[in-house]
């Protein structure tokens, strides 16, 4: 629930948006290491198939995980309580909802996408299911991360969108919340939004602060003692003032770069 109460979800598409592979920029030099992401669009129908056992239960204790840390998200369960996964499911699944999977140059052969064609600041649709890309692996090795997109505001705002983020813990450091971002960029506005505002990016979340001025949002106003927040150190909480972020998709769909067009696997 909301300060305007509950926002509605929006219309459902006819269908979910197609996939797209990105490719990802690092610095590691680990030979092992993914270095595509392809995304995907769900719904908690879609993520609760027999074939997709456990992902969404995976992605509820990643988020209840993220709450738990307490330094980046302002939900906090009561004392001695866990968020549970009905919580998740009704915050997180209340809208649409994009996941992204692991992938490295030997998959993409194997799936027959030609990996010079997969762009890093665009994505490129490629035609791969969901659970050939999964292939039989645990979802704590091949999920990248994932990420909610909603209305911010209702009704007459509800062009106006919002997400929230999660790199699963094990997937940190490899350069996957570029790509989740940049895909944002590329699904809200499929999606009808025509801007996206978040409103509590606490001024310590460093990384959450970098990558957003990377991707050309502007700081809209400062919220002063914003979050009542875990200390980094570990010794108590303090009040963290927190930055409000927008950016008009509008601008970005003149200056987008064209992907070459869709990779067949």
């Amino acid at each position: 629930m909301s300060a305007y109460g509950a926002i509605p979800k929006p219309s459902s598409l006819s269908s979910p948006l197609a996939p797209t592979a990105w490719k990802v920029k690092s610095k590691s030099t680990d030979g092992a290491l993914s270095k595509f992401v392809i995304m995907y669009h769900l719904t908690l129908s879609s993520a609760s198939t027999p074939a997709r056992d456990g992902l969404v239960s995976f992605m509820a204790d990643e988020f209840a995980d993220e709450v738990e840390r307490g330094d980046t998200y302002p939900q906090e369960p009561l004392a001695g309580e866990r968020l549970s996964r009905e919580a998740f499911e009704g915050y997180y699944f209340a809208a649409d909802v994009m996941i992204g999977f692991r992938a490295s140059v030997e998959d993409l052969q194997r799936w027959d996408v030609n990996a010079s064609e997969v762009l890093e600041e665009a994505g490129t649709k490629v035609d791969l299911d969901l659970d050939v890309v999964a292939d039989n692996r645990k979802w704590k090795d091949c999920v990248a991360g994932f990420y909610y997109i909603k209305p911010n505001y209702p009704g007459r705002s509800s062009h106006i969108c919002n997400a929230g983020f999660v790199v699963p813990f094990a997937s940190r450091g490899h350069g996957f919340a570029h790509i989740l971002a940049r895909s944002y960029l590329h699904y809200a506005p499929q999606l009808g939004y025509l801007a996206s505002v978040f409103n509590l990016v606490y001024v310590n979340n460093e990384a959450s602060i970098r990558l957003w001025e990377t991707l050309n949002f502007t700081k809209a106003g400062r919220i002063p003692r914003a979050g009542r927040l875990r200390r980094k150190d570990g010794q108590g909480e303090e009040y963290v003032d927190a930055w409000v972020y927008y950016k008009s998709f509008e601008t970005d769909l003149e200056t987008e770069p064209k992907p070459d067009g869709e990779v067949n696997g």
